[in-house]
């Protein structure tokens, strides 16, 4: 049976890339639908928090185009922090341990 957690399938081998690609479409359906942002211009909501992602990267000197298994953990918990913000803290443990069950699966 194939399962996936936001566009990853997780009986395939998963890459680093491949996690930090779906923290964006996580953060993208968590954050951005709601953002004011047009719902019909997804170049621009995938943009925008495909920023908010390089950012958490960047925050916490982790290689947003070459991550490690530490890096990805790192900017997660960073964004987990940035979320509490505007998130309910149930939803965020969800999203964050959506997301866990990629990076666990890492090499």
């Amino acid at each position: 049976m194939e399962e996936k957690i936001y566009g990853v399938d997780l009986n395939k081998d998963i890459t680093p890339l491949m996690v930090r690609d779906a923290i964006i479409e996580c953060f993208k359906q968590a954050h951005c639908e709601d953002s004011g942002i047009a719902k019909e211009d997804e170049i621009i909501n995938k943009q925008y928090c495909g920023d908010i992602v390089r950012k958490a990267f960047s925050d916490t000197d982790s290689n947003f185009d070459k991550p490690t298994k530490d890096m990805i953990i790192k900017s997660l918990d960073n964004l987990k922090s940035f979320s509490l913000n505007f998130r309910d803290k149930s939803i965020i443990e969800k999203h964050y341990n959506q997301i866990l069950k990629l990076v666990n699966k890492l090499k």
